[in-house]
């Protein structure tokens, strides 16, 4: 489960919201509960890519926007190649959870950037072409939002969630 962060200020508890998953989608954490180690690597009917390698995009795109606002020598990443996984990648269960701790850890990573009242959310980021940490934080949890959706969706046409699951 993610630490949920605070702010006082409006804008940066909107944010923090965005980026937890609050208000209306899944969580991140509610999306991957009880995976079935069996569904990881399954491809869904008519889909080019498995759970683990959608959750594995998402693990990437978020992390590289994470090192886009911290690192002044952030290298560009080709899309779409460096932001999946290879179609033929298996994930093993320790592997899939590597994923799913990545994943928390560069969102907590972000939400504490947000949550900081030092950070200056309208400043451009350096070396950027006016990019700014929020607009930042708006793209990562709308691509979060995005595919957390989707891997629900893809959960309940594979019949992957837990048969106790209330709807």
């Amino acid at each position: 489960m993610t630490d949920t962060l605070v702010s006082t200020d409006p804008l940066r508890a909107q944010l923090l919201a965005l980026l937890e998953g609050h208000d209306a989608r899944m969580t991140f954490d509610a999306a991957v509960a009880s995976f079935p180690a069996e569904a990881m690597n399954a491809f869904p009917p008519n889909v080019a890519y498995t759970p683990w390698h959608l959750l594995e995009h998402l693990r990437i795109t978020q992390w590289d926007i994470l090192d886009y606002i911290v690192n002044r020598d952030y290298a560009e990443t080709r899309w779409p190649d460096d932001y999946w996984p290879a179609r033929d990648a298996i994930a093993t269960p320790e592997r899939f959870a590597a994923t799913i701790e990545g994943f928390r850890a560069d969102n907590a990573a972000l939400r504490a950037i947000v949550a900081d009242p030092v950070t200056d959310l309208l400043a451009v980021i350096p070396n950027t072409p006016g990019h700014t940490i929020l607009r930042e934080a708006r793209i990562v949890g709308d691509h979060n939002a995005y595919h957390i959706g989707e891997f629900a969706v893809l959960r309940q046409v594979m019949g992957s969630w837990p048969r106790d699951r209330a709807e």
